[in-house]
């Protein structure tokens, strides 16, 4: 007798994964796009119209630089998923409005095509493109990068203007109505972040506990403490909410543990924090993760569970071979470097000589010979200190040279004046004054600030300002003293504060 069996009874056999889910690489790169758009919403209510062709233009380039890759290697199209617009638009929120429309576009066709493609495609790369989008364009176009501006205006950003001692409302950098990229509203990225969560496209332990370290690292290293408005600044302002919350927890180059999530975050936090304090670089967030991205595959090693009484075999202990090869490519590379400089450096001593020679030269243009003798016990007497007990900012007197004319007589004075309060380190000049104490000229010996900003220093137009002057120099934006630099309040305060720290010693020491 033939046995009925209904269908619905029947059990289906197959391969795993046995659990699937409706869930789709659209629908998930969906999601981080509405996530994106308070923060692009109100990056263009704040800079305009610029902010909006920027962004229009990173998209673009990325959707095509995925589609023609695909024809030319004769791949399934994938710019349908999505992913290639969630890297332009991530791109475009970390650029300046006002950057010419080629950057953005160089920027998402280097992501897409050599840190996304060419490792492979989609959950294939290492490294979040728009990061490494970012990082490449920073390198390549240093000034338009660190150049920003609001309604048209070129400013500093919250954090320089923090670090220079001028006050900054909390409320603006919240909302984004300050100096910075495009995506800097603090308030944007928060609600995309939440909505992230809602829709359980990331976990809280990546941004949760980067954020966290990265305040608790700036508190306690930073000059301005655990301050509420100064901690609120530096989390609000300078990217670690949208690396932290939008970078960092790229599914693709994230530990894949809740644990690993953990290490992982407080990586980029201290890093980031590290960066920030210590650091001169533009962007201190962008390299803290990538610094974290090549470390995911040792932090997966360690955390990922092992199976429930599975037993590893064993194996030979030893230095891993891969790191025992890095150690000698280091190792010779280092040995080779040392050769390098031990083999150059009588050389760079002769052209740092000249250099100098030749800015005494500049300042001091009625001089036929320099006497570095005759002052140098007045500056010996410093003993390397802060020249004035501060008054100067972070000024030091490193030389003091009599210029000698044909007949022997003091034809004028240089000074060679440095300051730490520059953007990027110290600031070093020549100072030249004449016998009646008015200043000759200005040239720099060492400058090495942001391109396009800090740099304009070292153009006529800023240095031509001090001839003449004597006594003491004063720094203002609205004339009645040194105009400085648009957008380079760092570098023009170091100026005048080495200046005046050569007046004041001429004064002290030379004056008659």
């Amino acid at each position: 007798m033939a046995t009925i069996v209904r269908k619905e009874t029947l059990l289906n056999v197959s391969t795993s994964p046995h659990v699937r889910s409706s869930l789709s690489t659209r629908r998930v790169m969906l999601d981080v796009i509405i996530s994106l758009l308070p923060a692009a919403v109100l990056g263009v209510v704040n800079l305009g119209v610029p902010a909006l062709m920027v962004i229009a233009a990173s998209i673009v380039a990325a959707v095509a630089s995925e589609v023609v890759f695909c024809v030319v290697t004769k791949r399934k199209q994938t710019a349908g998923d999505l992913s290639a617009v969630v890297t332009g638009l991530l791109l475009a929120l970390c650029l300046p409005a006002s950057v010419p429309l080629y950057i953005p576009v160089l920027g998402a066709v280097f992501a897409i095509l050599f840190v996304k493609c060419f490792f492979g495609g989609l959950g294939k790369n290492i490294m979040n493109p728009a990061l490494v989008g970012r990082c490449f364009l920073l390198i390549a176009f240093g000034a338009a990068m660190t150049s920003y501006s609001i309604n048209g205006v070129t400013s500093a950003t919250p954090l320089a203007m923090v670090n220079a001692g001028e006050t900054v409302e909390l409320l603006d950098v919240f909302l984004g109505r300050t100096s910075g990229c495009i995506g800097n509203s603090a308030l944007g990225l928060l609600i995309g972040g939440a909505y992230l969560l809602l829709r359980r496209g990331i976990t809280w332990e990546i941004p949760v506990i980067s954020i966290l370290s990265f305040a608790l690292f700036v508190g306690i290293f930073g000059a301005g403490g655990f301050d509420p408005v100064n901690l609120g600044i530096q989390v609000c302002g300078g990217g670690i909410l949208l690396g932290s919350i939008f970078m960092a927890t790229d599914p693709v180059t994230c530990p894949v543990t809740s644990g690993g999530q953990m290490i992982f975050g407080l990586l980029v936090g201290v890093l980031a924090g590290l960066f920030r304090v210590k650091g001169t670089a533009a962007d201190s967030v962008s390299y803290a993760i990538i610094m974290s991205n090549m470390l995911v595959p040792f932090i997966d090693m360690l955390m990922i569970p092992k199976p429930y009484a599975y037993r590893a075999k064993k194996e030979k202990s030893g230095f891993p071979k891969a790191a025992l090869v890095l150690a000698v490519i280091a190792l010779v590379s280092g040995l080779a470097l040392s050769a390098l400089y031990t083999m150059t450096k009588e050389n760079i001593a002769a052209q740092q000589l000249a250099a100098k020679e030749a800015s005494y030269r500049e300042v001091c243009p009625t001089a036929q010979s320099f006497d570095a003798e005759a002052l140098q016990a007045k500056v010996d007497a410093l003993d390397g200190q802060i020249y004035g007990g501060g008054a100067f900012g972070k000024a030091y007197i490193n030389e003091a040279i009599v210029g000698k004319d044909s007949s022997g007589n003091d034809a004028g004075y240089v000074i060679s004046a440095t300051s730490g309060d520059g953007y990027k380190g110290n600031v070093t000049m020549s100072v030249g004054i004449a016998p009646d104490g008015t200043i000759t000229g200005l040239a720099y010996t060492q400058i090495n600030e942001s391109p396009g900003l800090g740099m304009e220093c070292d153009k006529p137009a800023f240095k031509d300002q001090f001839a003449g002057l004597s006594g003491s120099v004063a720094l203002t934006k609205d004339g009645g003293g040194i105009n400085q630099v648009s957008g380079a309040t760092f570098s023009s305060r170091a100026t005048t504060n080495a200046v005046s720290a050569a007046l004041d010693f001429y004064a002290q020491n030379i004056a008659k």
